[in-house]
């Protein structure tokens, strides 16, 4: 049996599980909370044992170890995606929204667009709003079952519009595209035109599938003036409530005017459990990451099997990276309300709602699969049951007919 097999009854005060949290989004508490994007698996044995150490020691004075945690970062790249980073070009923050937040401040003033391509990560929607900064959508289209990017509507609005930074999210959240070098090379020659930043968030960038590469923007040729949030730990190693976020400013002028902000505001002081743990995931980490990817593999491929031969009525957007699975259940022709039932009160799970993402895709829902492979296999025989049943009307026999399904 695989470690990633052992299913851990939760006894923790998690966010996914808080009964509180579940009451308060989905209506319901006897869920199966698939919504949030961590794991339901034990970080790797060299993390434990360095946070151990820590523990044990009992003392806990002054100490820091940035150049270490920045080497640390530095090699893993070069190893793991071929990718060479100067250690003396990151800056700690204290997590990725925090430094987006710090660099849509500090290189774009209020009333200025900031472009982001939909459906994506919900929160960065709020981190460009409170910043008094404008969201534009960039709507990603689906060809031919893949959703990529619109670069004639991008340069419309880069042209016509006053934008002055792109939020990437690359591998994207939530529909699992690692974008190609020749996609963000076309991206960067177009910011470059018409002199706009981007500002590429790869907190992902460690799941990766195995037909699919990762490419960081800082990689590109001409995206010097470019900036990459290579994140943190977090996502790739199960490190959520623990780890830092670091930012990587290859122009130096940029880099000096931000690391001198971050630095007024006391953001840029890690704690010594999450340095060590950053260290420990980044120099050896890489035998516990090669059985997570081949376990995600294999639970993807059991997803694709039982929904092409159980669940055809929902679409699979199959991701080349995350542990996020993108479903489109507009085949069932419900309305928003009767999906919603169907999924969190018949089918008894929590998942993201698409809407979340992007206004209009009220129709589609984002699964988190990080979870044993016997649990979502569990979720899918439960939502299968329930399409299968079909919805029970009389749940809004009393509402507009326009919010029921058709009986």
């Amino acid at each position: 049996m695989s470690q990633f097999d052992i299913i851990h009854e939760n006894q923790n005060n998690f966010a996914k599980s808080n009964l509180n949290y579940l009451k308060g989004m989905f209506g319901a508490t006897d869920v199966m909370p698939l919504w949030i994007a961590d794991m339901d698996f034990e970080i790797a044995k060299p993390i434990q044992e360095a946070l151990q150490t820590l523990v044990t020691r009992n003392m806990y004075a002054y100490e820091f170890n940035t150049d270490e945690v920045f080497k640390a970062i530095a090699d893993w790249n070069l190893k793991c995606h071929q990718l060479k980073l100067n250690p003396k070009s990151f800056i700690q923050v204290s997590g990725v929204l925090t430094g987006i937040g710090v660099l849509i401040r500090e290189l774009t003033e209020k009333g200025d667009g900031i472009l982001v391509q939909t459906p994506v990560y919900h929160q960065f929607f709020k981190v460009i709003e409170s910043a008094g900064r404008k969201v534009i959508h960039n709507k990603l289209k689906v060809v031919a079952g893949q959703y990529q990017m619109d670069f004639e509507d991008m340069e419309r609005k880069l042209k016509t519009l006053n934008i002055k930074a792109i939020l990437l999210c690359n591998p994207h959240n939530p529909v699992g595209r690692v974008w190609t070098k020749q996609e963000l090379q076309k991206l960067v020659d177009l910011t470059n035109k018409y002199n706009v930043t981007i500002i590429s968030d790869e907190i992902h960038s460690g799941i990766v599938y195995s037909k699919s590469q990762f490419n960081s923007i800082a990689s590109l040729t001409n995206s010097d003036n470019h900036i990459a949030v290579l994140g943190s730990p977090a996502k790739t190693f199960g490190m959520q409530s623990i780890s830092n976020g670091y930012l990587y400013i290859p122009n130096k002028e940029t880099h000096k005017q931000v690391k001198n902000t971050i630095g007024s505001l006391y953001l840029d002081h890690g704690n010594i459990l999450s340095a060590n743990a950053t260290i420990a995931a980044y120099t050896k980490g890489e035998e516990w990451l090669d059985d997570l990817l081949a376990y995600l593999e294999k639970t993807m491929h059991w997803i694709e099997n039982f929904m092409q031969k159980e669940l055809p009525e929902v679409t699979l957007f199959k991701p080349e990276g995350t542990y996020q699975i993108w479903l489109d259940f507009s085949k069932l022709n419900l309305s928003d309300a009767a999906l919603k039932h169907l999924v969190v009160h018949q089918a008894k799970l929590a998942l993201t709602p698409g809407d979340w993402f992007e206004s209009s895709h009220t129709q589609f829902m984002r699964m988190n699969v990080a979870s044993p492979l016997a649990k979502i296999q569990q979720a899918f025989h439960q939502l299968k049951k329930a399409v299968d049943a079909g919805v029970d009307c009389s749940f809004n026999q009393n509402a507009n007919t326009n919010d029921c399904c058709s009986c």
